[in-house]
């Protein structure tokens, strides 16, 4: 079993502030036996709207804040996901990425968001470049599978499964789940709905308000919330047991009885 927390927050345009916060919400999770700790998406700068201030803010992968995540990593001895903005060779726009950071200060996985929130009356492809198709995101904990997704990625069914394809036990991801009618249900609804249709865990941390909803939780096989958070920030731990995973897919084979599968559409 791995210990995995989700940890929420609301990130602001100070970037060594949010990596101050960071550090103490992933001390208070290790504290509760997390051996992995997701973080929200854009943990590292979040400005009330996502507009050019996120590519001024934005930095390489060896910049000042994922160094930072990396020592952190490395201090706790722990696995650490978080949302970064990344800089790219485009003066006007950035990478809405997703690291994955191992108890070495290695970086595992570098996943860029495919889908992008142009939706609800945002329009986040204005600043941001997606992620190109590539081979599903994940790394391994102590023998278990976890990939790797981003936010609004998560009404695209798809990328959850090709994640399971890929053999994964558990998805974690990282949102800024932006508050609307009916937002917090739809997230409650699709944290629960990738789980159960995919036979995994899904770990989702999200942004508490302003610019987040909040309500960040583990959700297992079954569609069972197992930790979860409500408006405030902090962190919630649960365990990610294979066997649990290894149970519901012998009762429940949909990967097996399936009679699809999932491939890319072009042009993206």
């Amino acid at each position: 079993m791995v210990g995995v927390a989700v940890a929420q927050f609301a990130p602001g345009m100070d970037k060594q502030a949010n990596l101050r916060r960071a550090v103490e919400l992933v001390r208070a999770a290790v504290d509760q036996g997390a051996r992995l700790v997701v973080l929200p998406e854009y943990a590292m700068f979040t400005a009330p709207a996502t507009d050019h201030r996120f590519v001024a803010a934005a930095e390489p992968l060896d910049g000042r804040y994922v160094s930072g995540l990396r020592d952190l990593a490395r201090d706790c001895g722990v696995y650490l996901v978080a949302g970064v903005n990344e800089a790219v060779d485009d003066p006007e726009r950035f990478a809405n990425t997703t690291v994955a950071v191992g108890p070495d200060g290695a970086l595992l996985v570098c996943y860029r968001k495919l889908h992008l929130y142009d939706a609800f009356g945002f329009t986040e492809s204005a600043v941001v470049r997606p992620g190109e198709i590539t081979d599903p995101a994940v790394f391994t904990v102590d023998g278990l599978t976890f990939g790797v997704q981003t936010c609004y990625d998560l009404r695209f069914p798809e990328v959850t499964r090709r994640l399971a394809d890929a053999g994964a036990h558990a998805v974690v991801l990282g949102a800024e789940w932006v508050p609307g009618p009916e937002k917090k249900e739809h997230w409650k609804l699709l944290v629960r709905a990738r789980a159960v249709e995919n036979t995994l865990y899904v770990a989702a941390a999200g942004q508490t308000a302003p610019m987040g909803s909040g309500h960040s939780m583990v959700a297992d096989p079954m569609g069972v919330v197992v930790a979860s958070l409500a408006d405030d920030e902090g962190v919630a731990v649960a365990a990610v047991d294979p066997a649990r995973v290894a149970e519901v897919r012998a009762l429940n084979p949909v990967l097996e009885l399936r009679r699809f599968t999932v491939a890319p559409k072009y042009p993206v």
